[in-house]
């Protein structure tokens, strides 16, 4: 069982999964992001949360990965996604309606990318539910190193209500809970399903995600995000037009996101050849 997760924490860092640089420039303050991450990625109690949650997840109910290359990806997308939306002025309200700095967007953005899954320990069911009691106490700890009482509160607000809403069933009252939404719905390449696959998962979800080859985000025209997917036939479809669809209706982001999805081996498979959301 250990082995099978072990393997999933060593998959390849698929492509579009671009590590958050310190060093690049970014269309956002990022000092206060650049002191906390370290941090976080250190954090013994938050990398042991990580590896724990994939056991219901992988080990239990033969589902796709919620480890530490899930939330690795989903951070970075998390923190890319959040640098295009501000080069393309997109207005935050998090930080901004707990009187909290904008240098506090990137903080929330990447603390809820990398718990908001933590309530798998618990359960798989209803585990956005479950990962607010544990977020809290976590950031209860965690955020006193960084900020005064009354800033811990704010700041604690803004990233449980942004777990919270990464379920379909919540909707975001916040960009920066919105940009966590969608960005749990990017990691879906095939990488993430490769364990269940192999063990002859066959269900819808783990058939899609082999299904996809690559995400990437970029700068769009006449929006401020492009994503653009690759799939290598028409299963993906269930990911985009299911999943990822379903994560970006209500998630405040709807007209500053644009989906393209191709299938790059139509001639082989006649039923979907391009997607646009």
């Amino acid at each position: 069982m250990s082995s099978d997760i072990d393997d999933i924490d060593d998959t390849d860092d698929i492509n579009g999964a671009r590590s958050y640089d310190p060093e690049a420039e970014h269309a956002f303050p990022d000092e206060k992001l650049n002191e906390i991450l370290p941090v976080i990625e250190n954090d013994v109690e938050i990398s042991t949360y990580l590896k724990a949650q994939n056991v219901n997840a992988v080990a239990r109910k033969g589902y796709n990965d919620h480890g530490p290359k899930h939330i690795e990806i989903v951070r970075n997308r998390a923190l890319r996604l959040y640098d295009l939306l501000k080069a393309g002025d997109v207005e935050f309200n998090g930080a901004a309606d707990q009187q909290l700095d904008e240098a506090d967007e990137s903080v929330i953005i990447a603390l809820a990318a990398t718990i908001h899954d933590i309530g798998h320990i618990v359960h798989r069911d209803s585990h956005a539910y479950y990962s607010i009691p544990l977020a809290a106490d976590l950031l209860d700890r965690f955020l006193p190193q960084f900020y005064d009482t009354d800033e811990v509160v704010r700041m604690k607000a803004e990233v449980l209500h942004a777990i919270l809403c990464h379920h379909t069933e919540e909707d975001p009252l916040t960009t920066e809970a919105g940009v966590i939404r969608v960005s749990d719905a990017l990691d879906m390449e095939r990488g993430r399903s490769r364990i269940p696959y192999e063990k002859g998962g066959r269900g819808i979800n783990t058939l899609s995600s082999q299904a996809i080859s690559s995400v990437s985000l970029k700068p769009g025209e006449g929006v401020p995000v492009l994503v653009e997917i690759e799939m290598v036939n028409a299963a993906g479809v269930y990911q985009v037009d299911n999943l990822l669809k379903a994560k970006l209706h209500n998630s405040k982001l709807e007209n500053e996101i644009r989906i393209v999805a191709v299938n790059t081996k139509s001639d082989d498979d006649q039923l979907v050849e391009r997607i646009e959301l």
